[in-house]
């Protein structure tokens, strides 16, 4: 089968997605030019796709899960669970890295609220691994925007974590059967700043990325309630970011919305960084969760599955660069979390 038939397939089959990703948003799209990876590229993903559609639609799936020790830091063992369908067609699968939340303090890799986004992503035909990470914030006060050197070492201890994960899993590939090429990142609250950071500071080649090859990119980031922190003012990028998926409410108190700066210094949120991608014309789709708090950092895992499998089709197959803002408004919802630092701490 040509490659545009696989496309229309999966088009035909996220068409009844995105039919109900809209009924309780306002949407504004901009498509930019064809993904410079190429027609090759689509056919190997479409066929990818294909596969991992009819082995979850004709098999009953079994999710199992492994755990594994992929580091050692300060006394500190580190360790990470693979999930993945037992049923699951043999060959390199795509892989989804998890960061936990909870404000670099507490936390854990198998909190209860995630085990459903795991499963779900398993039964897809994705290798799901939750990390461990060293929490850098647990004998520390609140953050101040004029005292961040507590809150930059704890964002720079995970995201050293995340890249010895990921450079785990490289190593590891073919015995795990992961495509190193299809890596995606993922995470919630300080998970999800663990990840945008991450992959800020492997396209800007800074020197707490060099644990993986130059050449290495992650293949998407997916951000419930994260964000940027910045020495330079509203982060740029030498080389474009991966494919980028912000969740964030817009009456966080916890991970800024916006940004909490002062001068260049500070955390730059969703609609920041949003602002940043569609100005240089990155690939992004950011839900803006209108009167939502912090709770955007849990309940899209659960709640807005759909809408991240269309994000993922969408960079996967039609391999064009997207820029997508989504007023998202649930009336029914009504903010829950309103904490901010002060309480947290």
């Amino acid at each position: 089968m040509e490659a545009n038939g696989y496309i229309a397939i999966f088009k035909s089959l996220r068409k009844g997605v995105a039919n109900s990703l809209f009924v309780r948003a306002y949407a504004k799209y901009s498509i930019m030019e064809s993904h410079p990876r190429g027609r090759d590229y689509n056919f190997r993903l479409c066929t990818l796709l294909l596969a991992i559609f009819i082995s979850i639609t004709c098999f009953s799936q079994e999710i199992t899960k492994e755990t594994f020790l992929y580091a050692e830091k300060d006394g500190q063992e580190l360790k990470l669970d693979i999930y993945r369908d037992k049923t699951a067609s043999e060959g390199m699968q795509p892989c989804l890295i998890f960061v936990f939340g909870g404000g670099f303090k507490t936390g854990s890799r198998d909190y209860e609220v995630y085990i459903k986004y795991f499963n779900h992503f398993a039964s897809r035909g994705f290798v799901v691994v939750s990390i461990d990470y060293r929490l850098g914030m647990k004998d520390t006060g609140a953050p101040g925007i004029f005292d961040t050197k507590p809150l930059q070492n704890a964002i720079s201890l995970a995201v050293s974590d995340l890249y010895s994960a990921t450079d785990y899993l490289l190593d590891n590939a073919g015995k795990l059967g992961i495509d190193s090429s299809l890596i995606l990142i993922s995470g919630s609250s300080a998970g999800a700043i663990t990840v945008l950071q991450a992959d800020y500071h492997l396209s800007n080649l800074h020197d707490i990325a060099a644990e993986l090859p130059r050449d290495f990119r992650y293949a998407g980031v997916i951000s419930f309630a994260g964000g940027v922190f910045s020495k330079e003012g509203v982060p740029d990028y030498k080389r474009g970011p991966a494919p980028t998926l912000f969740f964030h409410g817009s009456a966080d108190k916890l991970v800024p919305y916006k940004q909490t700066r002062f001068m260049n210094l500070g955390m730059f949120g969703s609609h920041a960084l949003a602002k940043a991608f569609r100005k240089k014309g990155y690939t992004y789709a950011f839900y803006s969760l209108k009167d939502v708090g912090h709770e955007a950092a849990e309940f899209p895992m659960s709640e807005m599955i759909p809408e991240t499998e269309s994000f993922i089709s969408l960079l996967m197959l039609e391999g064009r660069t997207l820029m997508v803002d989504i007023d998202y408004i649930d009336p029914t919802r009504k903010p829950e979390m309103k904490v901010k630092p002060s309480d947290y701490y």
